[in-house]
């Protein structure tokens, strides 16, 4: 991949939080992107339209004849586009698992009948609770919602279509993902940005359950880097994407609050049902293979109240 511009990468969701910003990394290191995204999630402004490097298609994958037209041409391919909350995953089953499976599965497909790089968000919902942290990509899994369980069941197609096909797949888990273009009014949006918009609004952070359940957060710029590191490899199997490191809730809410200046104030609601109770990743192998985070959660939060 030395001559990034004879490479051609399709991302598909990638009007969307975390697509958006690795199009960007791709952008400025010299690679032609092309984006397929049916916008329902995603946003059109995200992206640098006009920009000679990338084209955008409107469209789902989901819809063969232009999941076929948009594979022209391409060596790799970033599969973003999914739904993401866990919560819809629990209310609309149906449609979760048709984004998340059969969607997968069409990408899938046609990465191996082209035999292109394919490299496909997973999520650390695959490890449900779990018995012993920090959690490696050898830990037990056992989804305990839909959306971990579509994610793992992708997991299982890549691996199987790498031993029938030889196909060259990267999964990469990611734990929780915060930054910009994050939408806080989204019912479905990270605690993140829901926090700095409740603190920078005046309202009450709602902090669900006991507020002591604990999150390993990543920068989505961090996302990116590994996104495009994994293109770039020739390994293959899942790698954990995160800093490594926890912070319970009630924490995290303290230290918006702190950061943006607001009064302390908190509001206790149910928690929800599926959500994970504790979860802090070993990146020892995407430190190895991939990159190693650059934004602590204190920059991020930090960069994030300012703009908001």
């Amino acid at each position: 991949m030395k001559n990034q511009e004879k490479n051609f990468i399709l991302v598909t969701g990638g009007a969307g939080f975390i697509g958006s910003h690795s199009v960007d990394l791709l952008l400025s290191r010299g690679f032609r992107v092309r984006v397929l995204d049916n916008l329902s999630a995603g946003r059109l402004e995200n992206l640098p339209i006009g920009h000679p490097g990338l084209e955008f298609v409107n469209g789902d994958v989901l819809d063969t004849p232009t999941l076929h037209r948009c594979f022209s041409g391409v060596t790799h391919v970033l599969h973003l586009a999914a739904q993401v909350s866990v919560v819809r995953s629990l209310k609309e089953v149906s449609y979760s698992c048709e984004q998340n499976i059969l969607g997968f599965v069409r990408v899938l497909e046609q990465s191996a009948r082209q035999a292109v790089r394919l490299v496909y968000a997973s999520s650390a919902a695959v490890y449900g609770n779990p018995e012993y942290i920090p959690l490696y990509e050898e830990s037990a899994v056992l989804p305990i919602s839909p959306y971990g369980l579509e994610k793992y069941a992708n997991e299982l197609y890549a691996e199987l279509y790498g031993r029938l096909y030889g196909m060259k797949c990267m999964g990469l888990r990611y734990f929780n993902v915060f930054g910009p273009r994050q939408d806080p009014q989204s019912p479905y949006s990270g605690v993140i940005s829901r926090f700095i918009h409740q603190a920078k609004s005046g309202e009450k952070l709602t902090v669900r359950g006991d507020g002591l359940q604990a999150r390993d957060f990543i920068h989505v710029r961090d996302v990116a880097r590994a996104n495009v590191a994994a293109l770039l490899a020739n390994s293959t199997g899942m790698v954990n994407i995160a800093r490594g490191e926890s912070i319970t809730i009630l924490t995290l809410a303290e230290l918006v609050q702190k950061l943006s200046g607001s009064v302390p104030q908190i509001e206790w609601v149910p928690e929800t049902i599926g959500d994970i109770r504790s979860s802090r990743a070993d990146i020892t192998r995407m430190l190895h293979e991939l990159c190693a985070p650059e934004y602590t959660l204190r920059d991020g939060l930090s960069e994030l109240v300012v703009q908001q």
